[in-house]
């Protein structure tokens, strides 16, 4: 190797973020530094991210929300490099300060020509940005930075005695000092269960599609009038919704007039929409864990000042380890996160709702701080502030809405799904309600500062599986969802007799293969009654579970193999083990091979590791972890090869 070097093995939007990182840390008086970016798909954008999809899929993010820039706002060590949000970008490019001779499809600069900033993006036109976001990196790197793109795909890193050798599906071999693995979201190998389902499935004229990239998945065996069990009501069941009706050429109108094109976030304003079917419609039975789709986007805007965090803080977590040897999720985190939610919707509420309040925030406020959660004297101070029930926080209730609940017949299903997403539609697009807005962002910040501020290896083993599983999908059901266009459309489906709920804690059975003739491949029946449904074909509208194990991806999939890795396994209380899928990494992103040894120059970051993940994207002016997490990530890479980074900001 004529020159230090690190290898990324995966080329998407976090390893374009950490690549800007390490170009803005490497001093450009140091000796030359190779960057060898491994992606089959466009760099930047990757798999997930990339243009060869749907025109119909979006993001579930806001154009002004999106960046892949620094600016002052965050809190690293490395140099801000500041640049424009999607938004801006889409400017810069119709006005010709930025020249992207990519762009030749009219329908992508009719996309540019008409997002606005509450517009809710296409993920193709995303990858344009995540695309141009990776070249201008590699462009605007100094002379002694080479960076090294290869249009492959990773099989294998095997140790040298001078480092490590990535191997490539071409043929190729990459000789480097550093690998770090960004492969962002991958497939699992299908498991003997699915294999079943699948053989049921086709047995019987039918079509079964375990969990998997939506965009990914061919549903043309979905016929019309095909009867489909649906688990799953979060984005991939939005995406499925989307290609299955809209994508297959139905149509949503208001009041006899179409709806084309963008801005589609705006048809709230016009009523309630109706479908013009195309006759290429599947019935889809839908359920899930909560029996409920993610919350919709918010577009209201707070009416008192925000304030910082007061319970999730560095001083409150310190005291935390000072007392505790290892922390519990539960016992000892969820109060205080409880307790800073509450804080700052009821600030919302008694600011900017002062009508709804029966106490001055100046009273409240000193009151509320002094009082410990689930105590009497909390409880009566949010009673006597806030009398109607309606408007106090219950995290519990949020979480699982139909707790406790039993439904006669398939009709209150319906009526009381039909109420719920009703109700979530008014309280997160109406300006009377902006308290939801206060509760979007309390949970936002509250979510990033636990990742930060909460070593995971100072919480105990049962929280260790809860932070990636029930407490990132709370987080992503209540501050994640579709925007509110599509559970107008999910409505107007329904209405029109396309789509049935089927309630909560659903389970879905398989034929036995000795099953009499005529019985149905699947049937689905929820835990709260009133839905007990059979069919043919079963969709689980899902991402699939990480895995380390039995990773598709061959890369990921060696790392285990080799023993270079170790997936993150638990001992419970009855001794059995359990694991959550996920690549054991230390805290400074370093991976852990199986005989538990920190590998100094092997890396690994993003939602298939043990680490907190917070996401690969930004927003701008908020600090956001991304940026921090990438950034530091970036300056341990150099200075476990030796070299230098720019002094600290």
């Amino acid at each position: 190797m004529d020159s230090s070097s690190v290898t990324f093995v995966g080329g998407g939007p976090r390893a374009a973020m950490v690549l800007e990182r390490i170009t803005a840390n490497y001093p450009h008086d140091a000796a030359p530094f190779t960057v060898h970016v491994v992606e089959p798909f466009e760099p930047g954008a990757g798999r997930i991210w990339r243009y060869d999809q749907s025109p119909l899929l979006k993001l579930n993010s806001m154009a002004q929300d999106i960046t892949m820039f620094t600016d002052r706002s965050v809190q690293c060590a490395g140099p801000a490099r500041e640049g424009p949000t999607l938004l801006e970008w889409c400017g810069a490019v119709l006005s010709g300060e930025i020249t992207d001779h990519r762009i030749t499809d009219p329908e992508i600069m009719a996309q540019v020509r008409e997002l606005g900033p509450e517009s809710f993006p296409t993920r193709q036109l995303q990858s344009f940005y995540l695309g141009w976001f990776y070249r201008l990196t590699v462009e605007h790197a100094a002379s002694n930075v080479r960076v090294e793109t290869h249009r492959a795909t990773v099989t294998a890193v095997t140790d040298t005695e001078l480092g490590h050798t990535v191997n490539l599906d071409s043929g190729e071999t990459i000789a480097s000092d550093a690998v770090v693995y960004t492969v962002g979201h991958t497939d699992s190998m299908g498991s003997n269960t699915q294999l079943t389902r699948e053989r049921t499935a086709g047995a019987r004229g039918g079509f079964y599609a375990p969990p998997a990239y939506t965009n990914d998945v061919d549903y043309s065996p979905v016929r019309a009038g095909d009867r489909v069990i649906v688990t799953g009501m979060g984005l991939a069941f939005i995406d499925l919704m989307v290609l299955l009706y809209e994508g297959r050429g139905g149509r949503f109108q208001i009041s006899g007039q179409r709806v084309d094109g963008q801005p589609r976030e705006g048809i709230r304003d016009g009523g309630p929409l109706t479908y013009v079917a195309c006759g290429r419609e599947p019935q889809l039975f839908v359920g899930s864990r909560r029996g409920v789709p993610y919350h919709s986007k918010i577009t209201s805007v707070l009416s008192a000042d925000p304030e910082p965090l007061r319970f999730i803080t560095a001083d409150t977590v310190n005291r935390l380890l000072e007392q505790h040897n290892t922390l519990n999720f539960h016992e000892h985190l969820w109060p205080l996160i409880n307790q800073e939610l509450g804080y700052h919707v009821y600030r919302e509420l008694i600011v900017g709702h002062p009508e709804r309040a029966r106490m001055s925030w100046e009273e409240f406020a000193p009151a509320y701080r002094a009082a410990s959660w689930g105590s009497n004297e909390l409880q009566r101070l949010v009673r006597t502030a806030i009398p109607d029930s309606r408007y106090r926080v219950d995290l519990a209730s949020i979480d699982r809405p139909f707790e406790d609940m039993f439904f006669e017949d398939p009709q209150q299903v319906q009526d009381a799904l039909v109420r719920y997403i009703e109700r979530d539609l008014t309280l997160r697009t109406h300006p009377d309600h902006s308290e939801t807005q206060a509760l979007f962002l309390a949970l936002l910040r509250t979510y990033m500062e636990v990742g930060r501020l909460v070593p995971l290896e100072h919480l105990d083993d049962e929280s260790q599986r809860l932070v990636p599983g029930w407490w990132h999908g709370f987080f992503s059901f209540v501050d994640s969802g579709p925007p509110a266009h599509r559970l107008q459309e999910l409505l107007a489906l329904h209405r029109a007799g396309f789509i049935t709920f089927l309630g909560p804690d659903l389970e879905v059975t398989t034929a036995h293969q000795d099953a009499p003739e005529g019985t149905a491949a699947f049937r689905a029946r929820s835990r709260a009654g009133g839905a007990d449904v059979s069919a043919n074909s079963w969709i689980e509208a899902r991402l699939p579970a990480p895995t380390v194990v039995s990773s598709a991806d061959p890369a990921l999939h060696h790392v285990h193999s080799s023993g270079a890795g170790v997936e993150q396994n638990f001992e419970t209380e009855d001794g059995a083990t359990v694991s959550t899928g996920k690549l054991v990494v230390e805290s400074t992103a370093q991976v852990v091979d199986r005989a538990g040894a920190v590998q100094p120059t092997v890396f690994a970051a993003g939602n298939f590791t043990s680490a907190w993940n917070v996401g690969a994207f930004a927003r701008p002016h908020a600090n956001s972890a991304p940026f921090r997490q990438c950034d530091e990530l970036a300056r341990t890479v150099l200075s476990a090869l030796g070299l230098p980074v720019v002094p600290a900001s």
